[in-house]
């Protein structure tokens, strides 16, 4: 693109002046609202023959395809994280009791028809499906109109239309496959298809994609976008390609030797390097971290369009924007932290401060406010019972529960592990023992590096455990976790659940909508 158009897009993305809703069948789109400040009410219906006329419309359909990642922030990132073991929202007195629903994600006890399935996980699927839409709007607006680069803008959206199909495929299994603007019902694609049809988008656009862009178009995708995506998705391909029945999954074919290949992509590259802190990661002023390779860009510079994180688990005294005092941490999840481990300082607990004046802080009786790892009853829990996730902390110039931390999806240190756990099923345990203490290195003083005598099985473990010390807090737990097979399981708080629940139920209200879709197995 030509620097003007490159400003125009870099202008559009931080500040938001963005479509702010889209309207979609379950597999199509209907309308989408027009570029405006995400703060008004846009009346308007953008479609390619009343709009995306000249290359400033269609960089502003570009800017609000990207744009739509920013509502992944809410349900997709919830329910990866309430539904694993990293995350629970206890009710407290008459505070995120919400029907219920939070406390069913939790304990796997949602349904199609139940708060949770028609307001949380259809959520997911409106927010999923929003995004495949405006892409296609944009693609198909592409057909008839000429921009500069015109290669690399279609090869951005087939990219991130697949990332929205890989977050599909991962919660709903087998889902229509929709490359048109076209309304009608469709049928869906099986898990594997859908798996093909993601890797093949995103193999067909990297080469179009650019290694880098300039400073002011930072988040947009590039080729360790796309092989980042590709490592994930070829790590946990024997779930994605898989069955799932009433009785649990029957794993598909393994592809650990793409995964390695993926993921060297990205670490042979020589875009990215592990920050030597890796706080920097997660700042307000995280866009100069040299780790990150996928992120979605927030900003406080219009409401709406911020992170709020640190809103979902703070106390509502813990700094001035009156945050919420929800998520917290079960105590077996925060013990298996090792003391010595500078990650586990991503945890509050014990007496607790003002985390912008340093003041202490009281809870609303007036006593001093303590964050406790324990949590006595999730159905009824005390203000500071919990520990709470502080992996992104607040901006200094937050904008209400707004703040400027970009979140990053996908980062080297991934990359890294990725490797190891491909290079482990491979039988070459002791090249991936070398790069997960790669990764420990930076969070152990003096290091506490893995033994090198590891077996195969004992690796595969200590990955297990070592993604969580690593990305807690960056909802990655809930794949971990089916991945080894352990998500259905019983903790603490949590009666085992049926193994199909891998996968979330296509929420009823969506079904009615679209009668050619099935429902998964055991809903």
């Amino acid at each position: 693109m030509r620097n003007s158009h490159k400003t125009r897009f870099a202008s559009l993305w931080r500040a938001g002046r963005i479509s702010a809703a889209l309207l979609a069948a379950p597999a199509t789109v209907v309308t989408v609202q027009g570029c405006t400040d995400l703060e008004e009410s846009p009346t308007s219906a953008i479609t390619p023959n009343n709009f995306f006329k000249n290359s400033d419309e269609v960089i502003g359909g570009v800017a609000s395809v990207y744009a739509a990642l920013r509502g992944t922030m809410w349900g997709y990132y919830n329910l990866s994280q309430v539904s694993s073991d990293e995350n629970v929202v206890p009710t407290r007195g008459s505070d995120w009791f919400d029907n219920g629903r939070w406390l069913d994600l939790y304990r796997h006890t949602w349904t199609p028809t139940s708060g949770s399935g028609l307001e949380d996980i259809s959520g997911v699927w409106n927010d999923l499906f929003g995004g495949v839409a405006r892409a296609n709007v944009v693609l198909q607006a592409l057909e008839t109109t000429e921009v500069p680069d015109k290669a690399v803008v279609q090869a951005e959206m087939k990219a991130l239309r697949a990332f929205y199909y890989y977050l599909l495929m991962d919660f709903f299994g087998g889902v229509p496959i929709v490359t048109t603007t076209e309304v009608k019902p469709r049928e869906q694609a099986t898990r594997a298809q859908l798996f093909a049809f993601v890797e093949k988008e995103l193999t067909d656009a990297r080469a179009a994609l650019p290694d880098a862009w300039p400073a002011a178009n930072y988040g947009r995708m590039t080729k360790g976008s796309v092989d980042a995506i590709l490592a994930n998705m070829y790590v946990n391909a024997q779930v994605f390609t898989g069955t799932v029945t009433p009785t649990g999954l029957t794993r598909g074919a393994a592809k650990w030797t793409e995964a390695a290949a993926a993921a060297d992509r990205v670490l042979n590259s020589g875009r990215y390097s592990l920050s030597a802190n890796w706080r920097a990661n997660f700042t307000a002023t995280n866009e100069n971290s040299p780790e990150n390779i996928f992120v979605i860009r927030h900003s406080t510079k219009v409401p709406g369009i911020g992170l709020t994180f640190v809103m979902r688990g703070l106390h509502y005294n813990s700094f001035s924007a009156s945050p919420w005092n929800g998520f917290a941490t079960i105590a077996t999840t925060y013990n298996s932290f090792d003391d010595a481990d500078d990650r586990k300082k991503v945890f509050l607990v014990g007496p607790q401060v003002d985390l912008l004046t340093g003041a202490p802080i009281k809870d609303r009786a007036g006593n001093p406010l303590v964050f406790t790892p324990e949590i006595r009853d999730v159905s009824q829990a005390g203000e500071g019972e919990g520990a709470r996730i502080y992996k992104y902390p607040v901006d200094p110039a937050f904008n209400g529960g707004d703040n400027g931390n970009d979140y990053v999806y996908f980062r080297l240190a991934e990359m890294m592990m990725v490797k190891a756990e491909a290079l482990n099923e491979l039988g070459q345990t002791p090249a991936a023992v070398a790069l997960v203490n790669q990764v420990r290195a930076r969070a152990f003083t003096p290091a506490k590096p893995l033994a090198t005598s590891l077996s195969q099985a004992e690796l595969r473990d200590a990955i297990f455990n070592e993604r969580l010390f690593e990305f807690v807090g960056e909802a990655k737990r809930r794949q971990d976790m089916i991945r080894a097979g352990t998500y259905t399981n019983a903790r603490l708080f949590k009666q085992a659940s049926a193994p199909f629940r891998i996968l979330m139920p296509i929420p009823q209200n969506q079904i009615e909508t679209n009668p050619l879709l099935k429902q998964n197995p055991g809903y």
